[in-house]
């Protein structure tokens, strides 16, 4: 539809600034000459938009204007991106905002939107933790927030897993991630970037000084890095296993997600009773014993041979448990 482009058009304007008629058709996917009947149409509704001659030019808005959703704070504005979450929204102390937020955009749009926007909400929801688990108490994370949107530097005493447990670092807050139900803070230090388990931080206080934000940091991408970095890191380990097919396809399901990965990437052929081979990635002797014991009877340790006696041992004591006595 014309409106729909003619407000696409204004967009692109005002998000990129200065854009010749050949980029906005290709982006627009019309023809040049549309293009130019658009500027003229959205120049006689009262938009500033002008067009720059030369090697060099192009069309852009005045400088300033900008196109708002009547109503809306910064503020509100802001948590619209949380629209589906809820439940996240008021952990980080925008609930209230948030609700504000939708109520004026619901009352902004024209009756068929409005319409088809109760139909997604009331037919769309967005759980993020995983199954069987619950609440992680995160009492400073408003604290952690607050220091992610006013750009303050922030002082925390954390609990890790390794020798001294307790630290105190002060930090340069850079964002917030939700990963499947549990909260991370990302921030640097004068020595690196990395992320801090919410829950894991003991006390916080936020500081009058401002955080330090690098140069083209962009949270999204930092963090799917430093995930993918995070799990090569940890399984320090390799077993190889023959299994099932079923088993195989069955990882996915249960396994986490790199365990899986690896041990699909790296299965052999089915032989003809449907077994294969393959190398499953673990963190230690005992985390591969506990993990893969979730394949039961469809899978078999054949290194390392420490691996494979826990296997053993482990199926000596069910057949005691289970099996009758010998009489």
């Amino acid at each position: 539809m014309r409106a729909d482009r003619l407000l696409s058009l204004l967009l692109l304007l005002q998000t990129r600034g200065r854009m010749t008629a050949q980029e906005l058709a290709a982006e627009l996917e019309v023809s040049v000459r549309t293009v130019y009947r658009d500027v003229e149409s959205l120049g006689a509704a009262g938009v500033p938009v002008y067009a720059d001659r030369g090697p060099a030019g192009g069309y852009q808005l005045l400088d300033g204007y900008r196109t708002r959703l009547t109503g809306l704070t910064s503020d509100e504005a802001g948590t619209l991106f949380l629209a589906g979450m809820p439940g996240p929204a008021a952990e980080l102390g925008l609930g209230s905002v948030l609700a504000a937020a939708q109520l004026k955009l619901r009352a902004s749009l024209p009756g068929e939107l409005a319409d088809r926007a109760d139909r997604v909400r009331e037919r769309l929801h967005l759980d993020a933790p995983g199954w069987f688990r619950g609440d992680e108490p995160v009492p400073h994370l408003s604290t952690v927030a607050d220091a992610v949107w006013s750009g303050r530097r922030l002082e925390i005493r954390y609990r890790r897993w390794k020798a001294p447990r307790e630290v105190t670092r002060t930090l340069h807050p850079l964002g917030v991630v939700l990963k499947a139900g549990r909260w991370y803070l990302v921030a640097a230090t004068d020595t690196r970037t990395t992320a801090y388990r919410v829950s894991s931080i003991l006390d916080a206080e936020l500081l009058d000084e401002p955080a330090r934000r690098p140069e083209g940091f962009e949270l999204a991408a930092f963090w799917r890095e430093w995930t993918q970095r995070y799990e090569r890191s940890v399984y320090t380990a390799t077993a190889t296993v023959r299994m099932t097919v079923a088993a195989l396809e069955r990882m996915a399901y249960v396994f986490p997600p790199e365990m899986s990965r690896v041990a699909r990437a790296e299965a052999g052929e089915p032989d003809e009773s449907g077994w294969l081979v393959t190398r499953v990635p673990i963190e230690s002797v005992r985390h591969g014993h506990i993990e893969l014991l979730k394949l039961g009877a469809e899978a078999e340790v054949l290194e390392p041979p420490e691996l494979r006696e826990c296997f053993a041992a482990t199926a000596r004591g069910l057949a005691a448990t289970y099996l009758p006595a010998a009489t």
